[in-house]
């Protein structure tokens, strides 16, 4: 099985937990096509953790529960795919999952050919309590092996967190998505922290095998499992906008029965979708002024929260990124643009105003452009040939799409 965009979808994790049963799935699956976000797109339903009984049956086999699951996982299976959805599963590379339920350590082929029967399409393959002696690689190409042998197209989106350089291996392992981070929770420090962790990592994004920054909260307004403080509609915009421009697997984690009419706006921007399901899915560089001074042996690939201040680099890291300009080429030439500002108050600074050299462009270039703001619909006017900065608000986003007149 190969991909060529990130998969997109709703989960259940972030904001019902161990809280899951038959009825919610299937409500979501009906709320996943009446909301328009099958329309948009979106087209994975997946149950995440604590979905099985402790102990697996006679015959070695995972067993759904019977009270939360009274008709088993095929039946949902058959009325996701009835809507014209697919159905994804969870399970973990450890003795046990991350909520102490039956893992899949030494169980892979038995697993994926469970997971094959009841007509599962994904499978989020955790990694708690792995056993310390095997290599974290091993773990998951065992895993991959037993779904390419499975006898159906199982999407494999391996989540060791970015753990024993995830990056470094992962693609030989048949996994289709990585997770290069810990878990997300609803609130901008974890949405900051996530986002700033990924800036310098886009080389090892590529089709086939995308970096997941984990699930989105938008719309979860501090509701919820992973709920921690929640976050502004500016927050919910940047970490929605980052998460497409980045190509990360866009895995909605609110309840999707019950959307205000803001979380609409931000899910079903299709512009902004666009730019996540661009199939050219080339490289985001940095273009703001600071970040030109890095040269390939002073740079860091991963700038993380647990930098210390003593750290020169820590406060070189936080001033780069906290006014960041990124730049994607798309499919048929066209440019994706976006301007992010993870300070706590207004930026309309120099270094964020964009030139022509910043796209990769000649100066006269400049006067051919369509520039068009993706959240508003608004096509932006250039001033003395640049892309200006009126103001992005303390926590907020610009995201653009530019056309080059022909």
């Amino acid at each position: 099985m190969i991909i060529r965009k990130p998969p997109m979808g709703w989960n259940t994790w972030n904001t019902f937990g161990p809280n899951i049963n038959e009825q919610l799935i299937l409500e979501s699956a009906r709320a996943m096509v009446d909301t328009g976000l099958k329309d948009a797109g979106y087209e994975y339903i997946v149950i995440d953790d604590m979905w099985s009984l402790k102990e697996r049956d006679e015959n070695g086999r995972l067993q759904p529960d019977p009270v939360k699951f009274p008709h088993g996982m095929k039946y949902i299976s058959d009325y996701v795919h009835s809507l014209g959805l697919k159905f994804g599963m969870y399970a973990c590379g450890g003795y046990l999952t991350c909520g102490g339920y039956p893992g899949s350590y030494g169980h892979e082929w038995e697993d994926a050919r469970t997971f094959a029967e009841w007509g599962v399409d994904l499978l989020k393959y955790d990694f708690c309590f792995h056993p310390a002696s095997v290599h974290s690689a091993t773990i998951y190409r065992q895993m991959g092996i037993a779904l390419a042998n499975c006898g159906r197209d199982i999407l494999f989106m391996a989540c060791s967190w970015g753990a024993n350089d995830t990056r470094q291996w992962i693609r030989e392992t048949g996994a289709h998505t990585w997770r290069s981070t810990g878990d997300i929770n609803d609130s901008w420090t974890s949405i900051k922290d996530i986002a700033q962790s990924q800036m310098l990592a886009q080389e090892y994004n590529a089709p086939g095998c995308y970096n997941d920054m984990d699930m989105l909260v938008v719309g979860m307004n501090n509701q919820g499992n992973v709920s921690l403080g929640g976050c502004s509609e500016d927050e919910y915009k940047l970490h929605f906008a980052l998460w497409a421009f980045l190509q990360s697997p866009l895995m909605i984690g609110c309840d999707i029965r019950n959307m205000d009419e803001s979380t609409r706006r931000i899910l079903l921007n299709r512009d902004i979708i666009a730019l996540n399901q661009d199939e050219s899915c080339h490289q985001a560089y940095m273009c703001n002024n600071p970040l030109q001074a890095f040269r390939a042996g002073e740079r860091q690939p991963f700038p993380t929260p647990d930098r210390k201040p003593e750290d020169p680099f820590y406060h070189y890291t936080d001033y780069c990124l906290s006014r960041s300009i990124m730049v994607r080429y798309l499919a048929g030439g066209d440019i994706a643009l976006i301007r992010l500002n993870f300070r706590d108050h207004l930026t309309s600074d120099a270094p964020t105003v964009v030139t022509a050299d910043m796209l990769g462009l000649p100066e006269g270039m400049m006067k051919r452009l369509r520039v068009t703001d993706l959240w508003t619909g608004e096509e932006l006017p250039l001033i003395n040939n640049t892309i200006p900065n009126h103001g992005i608000p303390p926590h907020g986003c610009q995201v653009y799409r530019i056309r080059i007149e022909k």
